[in-house]
């Protein structure tokens, strides 16, 4: 594997640009007072309940995702290339899923082939012919971000469904502003606390054309089991909203309500962080006790918008992914800004001979995982492990991708024997409301704290960062 870039120290070990009054401060400052910033913020996050839960781990506790103190910093130049290319992004998504689920024309096309999207799993067919208030479909999206060098930026995933992690993103900032006021000074950083502001008038402007002027709009969380929980309440309390569990919704004569102490009062939006699969028990899984019954007979009738929309779960999978460059020219005629990373799709019988042969080498990923679970990374794997992979490929072919073991850039990190490089990613978040894209200017940075790890997943033992981008 290539020697990975690092973003503070360039190639040749100069200190890049956006990284030199960090360099100054951290040259001035002892290491001792950064261990102790560091106890600080564990202990601020604790006393928060900054939390998240691991499927499949039912005895475990609620864990802290570890939070580094040493931020990771874009410049103002970086950023606005990356912000155009997300919008290109997100633009090319929704106009994809409206036509899968409508005209059809990049099948037509032979663009995609027609199987990977009617025999996709997820893909909802009740959605065909379905209009969705303003024609959006993915409201909030998380764009996975990975760096190379100096310039490329590249796209490693796209999260359509229900992006999660933008509260670590807030609270690392406000963490940050507590504990390095000082750093702050000397740095000119654009904001992220607008967020939730753009995340209300985003969802607020969104709403069926016959709602009121001010739409009333509501958060539903599977419940307090939900590894994701803390953010979903964060975030409710953040906008001002009120945050609901299936059973708090009602829905008569195709328009939703929420019980209040008041009464039932109509619902016009909803930030669903509950699956597809889960929404609604007469329309889905009939065993599904989170949902609403008859929430998609209000949603068929215009009456509710759903934040993302059903269906849209066909854009993260990682098959349809390869095609991005693809779906970015066909529905926008235009160059894709940020590229992906070169994918084989093990479905493809020439790209399998290929993978089988190089696996080795390759990180094989399952077109439907996430959080790192179910990938194969070939170089720090062991024979067992890789024969075991090459089974699960010939067995379900069409379950994988392949890509290239990437350097991820690094980033300098606290660790116990003092600042130490290690591989980070980048999560933006995309909103899209009726007439207008925003990217508030961050994202959330994850760090992979093994020494060498690519996995920055909380999940896998990876933690996050406050993301700066200077605002010049």
């Amino acid at each position: 594997m290539a020697v990975a870039f690092d973003e503070m120290n360039g190639p040749g070990g100069e200190v890049r640009s956006a990284y030199q009054e960090l360099s100054r401060w951290l040259g001035e400052t002892p290491p001792e007072a950064l261990t102790h910033r560091r106890q600080e913020a564990e202990l601020l996050f604790r006393r928060i309940g900054i939390t998240f839960a691991v499927y499949g781990d039912a005895e475990a506790q609620e864990r802290l995702i570890p939070f580094d103190v040493i931020p990771r910093i874009l410049s103002a130049q970086e950023w606005a290339r990356m912000e155009l290319g997300l919008k290109q992004r997100v633009r090319a998504l929704n106009m994809f899923l409206r036509d899968i689920y409508h005209g059809r024309d990049i099948l037509r096309a032979g663009i995609i082939p027609d199987d990977l999207i009617f025999q996709n799993p997820v893909f909802r067919p009740e959605m065909n012919g379905q209009a969705v208030p303003h024609d959006v479909y993915v409201h909030i999206a998380g764009i996975d971000i990975v760096r190379v060098d100096d310039e490329h930026f590249y796209v490693l995933e796209d999260n359509a469904r229900t992006p999660s992690g933008v509260s670590y993103m807030l609270e690392n900032r406000e963490i940050m502003m507590r504990l390095f006021p000082d750093l702050f000074a000397r740095h000119r950083i654009a904001p992220v606390e607008r967020y939730p502001d753009e995340l209300l008038t985003a969802l607020r402007s969104v709403a069926p054309a016959h709602s009121s002027s001010e739409p009333t709009v509501a958060l539903m969380t599977p419940g307090v089991f939900n590894s994701a929980y803390y953010e979903h309440s964060f975030l409710a309390d953040k906008l001002g909203i009120e945050l609901v569990e299936g059973r708090d919704l009602v829905v008569k004569n195709d328009e939703v309500f929420m019980r209040t102490t008041e009464g039932l009062k109509r619902v016009d939006v909803i930030y669903r962080r509950v699956d597809d699969d889960f929404i609604d028990p007469l329309t889905f899984r009939p065993d599904s006790v989170l949902g609403v019954p008859g929430l998609m007979s209000a949603y068929r009738a215009g009456n509710v918008t759903l934040a993302n929309a059903v269906g849209t779960g066909i854009a993260d999978d990682k098959a349809v992914y390869s095609y991005m460059p693809d779906i970015v020219k066909f529905y926008l005629d235009e160059e894709p800004i940020l590229k992906n990373v070169p994918t084989w799709r093990c479905r493809e019988p020439s790209d399998l001979a290929y993978v089988l042969d190089h696996l080795s080498e390759l990180v094989v990923k399952e077109v439907h995982g996430s959080g790192g679970y179910g990938m194969l990374i070939g170089p720090t794997a062991t024979k067992a492990t890789i024969e075991a992979f090459r089974e699960k490929l010939k067995r379900e072919p069409e379950g994988f991708i392949a890509q290239p073991t990437l350097a991820l850039s690094t980033c300098p990190t606290c660790t116990e024997a003092g600042l130490a490089p290690r591989h980070v990613d980048l999560r933006p978040f995309v909103l899209t409301g009726r007439d207008r894209i925003t990217v508030v200017p961050g994202g959330l940075t994850r760090v992979a704290l093994k020494e060498g790890s690519l996995v920055v997943n909380s999940s896998q033992g990876g933690g996050t960062k406050d993301t700066w981008v200077l605002d010049e």
